[in-house]
């Protein structure tokens, strides 16, 4: 009995912690999709590139997300803004993406 009560009381607080890797400002407990910024610069430029983490029922977590691998991505020189996505299904799949525009 006092097993079965443990391992409840694990599941839940698996299923109940999310899995979202870096902070949102909103979350929705069914779905979360929402973009926004994190820095803007004087010029928004052609270029665009994405990095992103992942991360499965809060207990698997990988990726790069920095402005770095974004930059890298697009083949950005010079970063006109910096912006991030959020997806977030059930606490089962999460994704954190970086959203740099440039030159």
């Amino acid at each position: 009995m006092h097993l079965r009560i443990t391992l409840a009381g694990l599941a839940a607080a698996v299923l109940l912690s999310g899995c979202m890797p870096v902070y949102s400002p909103a979350l929705g407990i069914l779905y979360t999709d929402l973009k926004g910024p994190l820095d803007a610069g004087t010029t928004v430029g052609a270029k665009e590139g994405t990095a992103c983490v992942e991360s499965i029922m809060g207990l698997i977590a990988r990726g790069d997300a920095s402005i770095k691998a974004a930059a890298a991505d697009g083949g950005i020189r010079k970063i006109g803004s910096v912006d991030h996505r959020t997806e977030n299904i059930l606490g089962i799949f999460g994704r954190f993406c970086t959203i740099v525009r440039g030159s």
